[in-house]
């Protein structure tokens, strides 16, 4: 019987792992807290299942473990950080007091992260934002996973994006979605546990529709939710994170020279902006009057409410670990 273990315990085997693989201690620590922190919330499909990707992908070369992330001050409300061929949380984590400084002094600002690698849910790069009492908007491309507009081939990417609103005395509000009806994590995780797409998910390598995952992973491509609306969301999505940062587009993808790299090479935007300079200090008030509503209307719950409700279990009772992850990270460790 394998015990549970806290946040801090789980966070700090995958330390060792990822910084025995090449992170550097910073970057280790860093990539670490999110997959230990999607793994306690329970997106399970950006969690531990996740970790033998990462590790492949700093072996294989296609992503730099040891990236220096270059900030730069671009303009009075712009950042602009280069990843280096790093991951993105690492750059954006050293961007974050600079971006911060700079929507606390103009109300807003947005940074560009480019050349950096991505390879987790969203929620994470921004819910810490929201604590800190501000709006955060971010958007990250990935390589060409979905045919859109009737299109044949695949350009765009499930390309996802995430909301954080902060609210006053309860944990912020954060939905992280992607321009699919469900991820390629979620996919993945489908394939592993041999369970059927919903239809209208996806098409196999012929343009068929399918609900078999292994289809997908064998050529198919993805649907965009909602037929053009989802399309027009992902194509935004495209813009802001590849053409605005100056990263890489999803069909520009070069991970096939690259056996075992796992990771999207691509851009990320992040906009940050400081709600009581635009509201005032009504703007709390004003958010739970309109959650309140919202309830009253019937909604049963509201966005990332599963996620703190898990995350308040696993303080009391600590993050079940499945035996074949607890063995993967014992084997990695050795």
């Amino acid at each position: 019987m394998i015990p549970n273990v806290s946040f801090s315990e789980l966070s700090h085997l995958l330390e060792q792992v990822l910084a025995k693989r090449g992170l550097t201690p910073d970057g280790a620590r860093i990539i670490a807290d999110v997959v230990a922190a999607a793994e306690r919330d329970g997106s399970y499909s950006h969690g531990l299942t996740r970790l033998v990707g990462y590790i492949s992908t700093l072996e294989s070369g296609w992503a730099n473990g040891g990236a220096v992330p270059n900030v730069k001050d671009a303009a009075p409300g712009l950042v602009v950080t280069d990843a280096n061929n790093g991951f993105a949380q690492i750059a954006l984590a050293k961007s974050r007091p600079l971006l911060v400084e700079k929507a606390r002094q103009q109300g807003i600002a947005a940074l560009a992260i480019r050349n950096s690698h991505h390879f987790a849910a969203l929620w994470p790069d921004i819910e810490p934002f929201a604590v800190d009492g501000l709006i955060a908007i971010t958007t990250i491309n990935t390589r060409s996973y979905m045919n859109v507009w009737g299109g044949t081939k695949k350009i765009l990417g499930t390309n996802p994006m995430a909301f954080a609103c902060p609210r006053r005395e309860h944990p912020p509000i954060v939905w992280d979605q992607a321009s699919s009806p469900i991820s390629h994590g979620d996919l993945l995780l489908a394939s592993k546990e041999k369970r059927r797409l919903s239809p209208g998910v996806a098409v196999d390598s012929e343009g068929h529709p399918t609900i078999d995952p292994d289809d997908v992973l064998k050529g198919g491509a993805f649907l965009p939710f909602g037929g053009h609306k989802g399309s027009a969301i992902a194509f935004m999505v495209e813009i802001l994170s590849a053409a605005v940062t100056g990263g890489r587009f999803g069909y520009d993808d070069r991970v096939s020279k690259f056996p075992g790299g796992r990771t999207s090479h691509a851009g990320q935007f992040v906009m940050v902006m400081d709600p009581l300079q635009t509201a005032g200090s009504d703007f709390f008030d004003r958010v739970e009057e309109f959650l309140a509503r919202l309830k009253a209307s019937g909604v049963k719950r509201l966005p990332g409410e599963h996620r703190h409700i898990r995350r308040k279990r696993a303080e009391v009772e600590g993050i079940p670990i499945p035996p074949e992850h607890f063995q993967t990270i014992q084997d990695l460790l050795r």
